[in-house]
């Protein structure tokens, strides 16, 4: 069993069981410790947070904002989770400030947003690419996406992180999935849809 809970077999993203050792030496701030721990994590880190943001100077900022953070904070995990699960959630958080961030700064509005890809056109292979299909959708929406859908966080838990009512991201949820099927088929929306009622 490892330090964090896990056992040892896990060998995969967040999933990754922390040896008590590497996490002792880490919670004394060793250098070799810090380091195993960015080895073992940083990629699981950079992917989730280039799946919200989409850029990859962003996200290899966040990583890097996100590992400072966790050597300032190491000594105060408690281990009530598994320690893969508590960088994952450091690493939301850091995206997630990054899109609040960028939000205040270009003034994007999601309904602004799904009025512009309605209007973009794309070819028939960004069609069936799931990757160019998160990046139509602006961060905020991909964010929502990707952490409800893919890494299973509840609405109440994304009202919480973006300070918004549990219905607004399920508004979004919604119509972002809506668009990336309606871009996955080729269909468009009309007005006169039910849907959007």
């Amino acid at each position: 069993m490892a330090a964090d809970g896990l056992p040892l077999g896990v060998n995969s993203g967040f999933g990754k069981a922390l040896d008590p050792e590497v996490l002792r030496q880490a919670r004394r701030g060793k250098t070799l410790a810090l380091e195993t721990i960015y080895r073992m994590y940083g990629r699981s880190c950079y992917n989730l947070a280039l799946r919200i943001i989409g850029e990859p100077a962003t996200a290899e900022d966040i990583v890097q904002d996100v590992f400072l953070r966790m050597m300032a904070s190491i000594s105060r995990f408690r281990g009530d989770a598994p320690f893969g699960a508590w960088l994952k959630r450091m690493t939301v958080n850091s995206t997630i400030d990054v899109v609040r961030r960028n939000r205040r700064i270009d003034g994007a509005d999601p309904e602004e947003r799904f009025a512009t890809l309605a209007s973009e056109s794309s070819s028939a292979e960004s069609r069936v690419d799931a990757w160019n299909l998160l990046m139509r959708l602006s961060p905020r929406e991909r964010a929502v996406v990707v952490l409800h859908e893919l890494e299973g966080y509840t609405h109440k838990e994304l009202a919480a992180m973006f300070e918004q009512s549990e219905s607004y991201s399920k508004s979004i949820l919604a119509r972002s999935l809506r668009r990336l099927v309606g871009a996955k088929t080729g269909g468009h929306r009309t007005e006169d849809d039910p849907d959007d009622e």
